[in-house]
């Protein structure tokens, strides 16, 4: 039987190992960009494997990180942590939702988790860089939550996600980058620069697919993700929220109104 993008996505979300998990990527990417793969479908797992290290805690158990010197590798560890389960966020809703999107949309979640891959591998890189390696601290156990909160709807999935979970780096990235170059940790900082670029990116992707359910589905999209944020994420996304990001990636004012004052 020939491989599907969703059999490969199914696979990779089956796979434990981060830098085995990577290769995967690459190699499915590079197959479906060749026109060698249909999407297919498949049944995603509940969760994706996880090595046994790092240790995952509950959020309220996570050790309190330093802002000074000390506190850059448990940083860099946990955006390693971060950009690895964004990894498997594409993968999931390539395997998940196989119904009625063009292949564009496709398209689109490859080339997110390939970017989150590159993501993934230069801070572990970085990591042995510090002398150390990724699973070497404990980890938040929280971030697979959101994604099973919106296994059957995949326009909550995008606007819990992508045009909020991660929209939230775009507001924090510029000053974490800020601090890492006032300390002289250039090496970093220039990871989070390309990281913070493809975010825009990924944000305006999880916009574009968002707008065109909502438009299939005769809903204006700022009220549906009003609506879908206040069923799903009820604290509602944190500002103070960095507007130029945001609108470079599509995600306007109209989209944050009922947060604005409040932020």
């Amino acid at each position: 039987m020939t491989r599907t993008l969703a059999a490969w996505a199914v696979e990779i979300l089956s796979t434990a190992d981060p830098d085995t998990k990577v290769a995967k990527t690459i190699a499915a990417a590079e197959a479906w960009r060749s026109g060698a793969l249909e999407i297919g479908r498949a049944s995603p797992p509940a969760q994706p494997a996880r090595p046994a290290q790092p240790i995952l805690l509950a959020p309220r158990q996570m050790p309190k990180r330093s802002t000074g010197p000390k506190g850059r590798v448990p940083l860099v560890h946990a955006l390693a942590h971060i950009e690895l389960n964004a990894v498997d966020l594409a993968w999931d809703i390539i395997a998940r939702f196989t119904d009625d999107m063009p292949r564009a949309f496709y398209d689109d979640w490859v080339d997110v988790a390939v970017e989150e891959a590159e993501h993934y591998a230069a801070l572990a890189t970085r990591l042995v860089q510090m002398d150390t390696v990724y699973g070497a601290l404990p980890a938040h156990s929280g971030l697979w939550d959101a994604a099973e909160r919106t296994t059957h709807d995949l326009a909550a999935r995008l606007a819990v996600i992508p045009m909020t979970l991660e929209a939230r780096g775009l507001d924090t990235t510029p000053q974490t980058t800020e601090r890492l170059r006032a300390t002289g940790d250039e090496a970093t900082a220039a990871i989070l620069d390309v990281i913070y670029a493809d975010e825009i990116k990924h944000l305006k992707i999880g916009v574009r697919w968002f707008e065109f359910l909502c438009a299939a589905r005769g809903k204006n999209p700022h009220d549906a993700y009003h609506e879908i944020i206040a069923l799903k994420f009820p604290g509602g996304p944190k500002g103070p929220f960095n507007m130029p990001a945001r609108n470079s990636g599509g995600m306007h004012e109209d989209y944050l109104r009922p947060w604005l004052q409040t932020a």
